[in-house]
């Protein structure tokens, strides 16, 4: 059983208009690689060294900065929420 991951609406374009997936991965980064062989339009558009500053991820409701970051372990009852950055004026 893979880790769940929430997809927000601006993304659901890249993943087949899935609200939610599962991904295999014993840590945050290699579910995110998971991600991006499985969707890699969206993949290399939003998590590149470029965008990175303006996407959160939370495990279990918590920012992955506080935890181990993208070292961070996750587990088959674990989900992982990507989050973008909103700004506004």
């Amino acid at each position: 059983m893979g880790t769940t991951v929430r997809i927000p609406s601006p993304l659901q374009q890249y993943t087949e208009m899935k609200s939610e997936i599962e991904l295999e991965g014993k840590t945050v980064r290699e579910v995110l690689e998971s991600f991006k062989v499985r969707f890699p339009d969206a993949g290399s558009r939003f998590f590149s060294e470029k965008t990175a500053r303006y996407v959160s991820l939370y495990l279990n409701d918590q920012d992955i900065r506080s935890l181990n970051n993208l070292d961070t372990p996750v587990s088959g009852k674990d989900v992982l929420s990507i989050v973008f950055a909103i700004a506004g004026g």
